[in-house]
């Protein structure tokens, strides 16, 4: 009975990020063309930044964003997370940031099934290279395919330790359904809305309430290997 509400949960779950990711690649069609615009009018540079994500199983993919940061920042300082008033960021990429526009193009990630909506985001290959050096079990969060939003968007930020991240990771995928997902979605349209994506803090904590945070920061980390090469789709 388990394995078939688990399997269901499943195909729910799938049947809902191809209906949703490809309404909204047909809705923010226009969109695309004035970020775009936006971006090339702000430095010439390229309009979309593509990078190799591990997913689900360790598999890669080539994950899509709008490019919110200067060109070539990646050569000039390295892979790092993005800091509270970084110069690395455009003033376009600003606003694309604070709602999450830089975004859309993991839509069709989505679509494709590289992504859900919601699931642990996906990390830069060399950086699940230097994480399964330093954080045991770290490829335990590659159980599940990675996703737009999640526990650890909502509560968290760029700038919160790895570790902390991956303790909310594993959160989710313990404590995964189709109606946890619809919840978290929910609320991450409202942070949209509200263009708190950039808050150094829980970006609608109320609405989470606050005990969930205190579990999950005390949810345990156990040694766990993914049992395959990372390889590319």
């Amino acid at each position: 009975m388990a394995l078939l509400t688990s399997v269901f949960s499943h195909m729910l779950k799938r049947l809902f990020d191809i209906a949703l990711s490809g309404l909204g690649l047909i809705l923010s069609s226009p969109l695309w063309a004035l970020i775009a615009a936006a971006i090339k009018l702000e430095d010439g540079g390229p309009t979309f930044y593509r990078q190799p994500r591990v997913g689900k199983n360790c598999r890669e993919f080539m994950s899509v964003k709008f490019r919110s940061m200067v060109a070539d920042s990646d050569a000039k300082w390295g892979v790092i997370p993005a800091k509270e008033g970084d110069p690395r960021i455009t003033r376009v990429g600003r606003v694309l940031r604070a709602t999450a526009m830089d975004e859309l193009p993991q839509l069709w990630n989505i679509f494709r099934g590289d992504m859900s909506f919601v699931g642990p985001r996906p990390e830069w290959v060399e950086l699940v290279k230097r994480f399964r050096q330093e954080i045991p079990g770290f490829d335990r969060r590659h159980a599940v395919t990675p996703g737009l939003t999640g526990i650890a968007q909502i509560y968290g930020h760029s700038e919160l330790p790895r570790r902390q991240k991956l303790r909310y990771d594993l959160v989710y995928i313990k404590k995964q359904s189709f109606w946890l997902d619809l919840r978290l979605v929910f609320i991450s349209f409202l942070v949209t809305f509200t263009g708190k994506w950039e808050d150094r803090s829980a970006k609608l904590p109320r609405l989470l309430g606050g005990r969930g945070v205190d579990r999950t920061r005390q949810a345990p980390i156990s040694k766990h290997s993914c049992g395959v090469s990372v390889t590319r789709n």
